[in-house]
């Protein structure tokens, strides 16, 4: 079988003149908890779509387990659909509606309910069987919908948007009991999420997708620590893109100031300067002077925003107790400064 769960190879999709998806080459590995990671209308959601079978590329080929995908209609693939809204039967029992997919194949009734059971279990569901749809949180329709999914037991599970509706604290929780199952059941999941939080804390690899083609992909920590455009560094979490230009030892701001980064830019080139706030260094005196403009508490640590002298903002994380309108010098390490064309 092929370690490969699925393959795009120069994907894209058109809708009339809109480009939707462009020139996508992408290798999801069995096993993998893979995210797409973008802003509304990134050619996610479609990208999605075309695995499923909703939609057929424009041109480019999509593979399953190293099958071509052209010409197969949705039912024929093996994959299956979590979506946002649940898309539960209202009429059937949380048995009913995981069981739902094994009656439609004429699976034998003790395999269903062997099947169903284990699912349900795996979703912390026991006991709920005989519950209506209205009868239950939200958190547990949506694992009635992954129940739902994962008994069928599909290569790849794409899941679009599916923690969307939930409030903050359950949708914490449920990222980690999503990469607990997924872990434990082994399945492909492929993700689709506009949550920079949500991709970070569950993928094993990331594709960040803006204006439909992929701009960097990589494990959480490389497209966090080492963005490689500055949509990416400006999109993932806070990043201080400062605009300036190459020289011998490091990049010159709009202020002037020469900054230590290293890079491989002919000198005089135009650039932005990737720092994130969490490496940022404050100090009295030593480093590019500027006012503290905003104090923020965000729990475990205070946001500062300071204003530099040239006029350019900078973010920057600490612990100390630094008040609005004290004199402030900032700097950073080169090894932290991402140097972005």
């Amino acid at each position: 079988m092929s370690e490969e769960a699925v393959r795009f190879e120069g994907v894209s999709k058109r809708f009339g003149e809109t480009v939707a998806v462009r020139d996508l080459d992408l290798t999801v590995a069995r096993g993998e908890f893979f995210s797409l990671l973008g802003p509304s209308g990134c050619g996610k959601t479609t990208t999605l779509r075309m695995v499923a079978g909703f939609e057929e590329p424009s041109s480019g080929r999509i593979s399953l387990e190293g099958r071509p995908m052209a010409g197969v209609p949705p039912f024929k693939r093996n994959v299956n659909t979590v979506f946002q809204s649940y898309a539960l039967f209202e009429h059937l029992d949380v048995r009913g509606n995981v069981a739902f997919g094994l009656k439609r194949r004429r699976v034998a009734r003790p395999e269903i309910e062997r099947r169903v059971a284990e699912a349900l279990e795996l979703v912390r569901l026991t006991g709920r069987e005989r519950a209506r749809p209205g009868e239950l949180s939200g958190g547990q329709r949506q694992r009635v919908a992954l129940a739902r999914a994962l008994v069928n037991q599909p290569a790849v599970l794409l899941l679009d948007e599916p923690l969307g509706a939930l409030d903050l604290q359950l949708r914490r929780q449920m990222q980690v009991e999503l990469k607990a199952i997924q872990r434990e059941v082994g399945i492909t999941f492929l993700y689709v999420t506009h949550d920079q939080e949500e991709a970070l804390a569950m993928s094993d690899r990331i594709a960040v997708m803006d204006a439909g083609e992929v701009q960097q992909c990589g494990r959480p920590q490389e497209i966090y620590e080492r963005p490689e455009k500055p949509f990416v560094a400006g999109f993932i979490g806070i990043s201080n893109l400062l605009p300036g230009r190459t020289e011998d030892g490091g990049v010159r701001l709009a202020t002037e100031t020469l900054c230590p980064a290293a890079h491989d830019c002919a000198p005089g080139t135009e650039v932005q300067l990737s720092v994130r706030p969490e490496h940022v260094v404050l100090d009295r005196a030593s480093g590019i002077p500027g006012t503290v403009a905003e104090r923020i508490y965000v729990g475990t640590a205070t946001q500062l925003i300071v204003e530099l002298d040239g006029g350019a903002r900078i973010v920057a994380l600490t612990r100390e107790d630094w008040e609005i309108g004290d004199r402030i010098a900032v700097s950073w390490r080169a090894e932290d400064a991402r140097v972005l064309r």
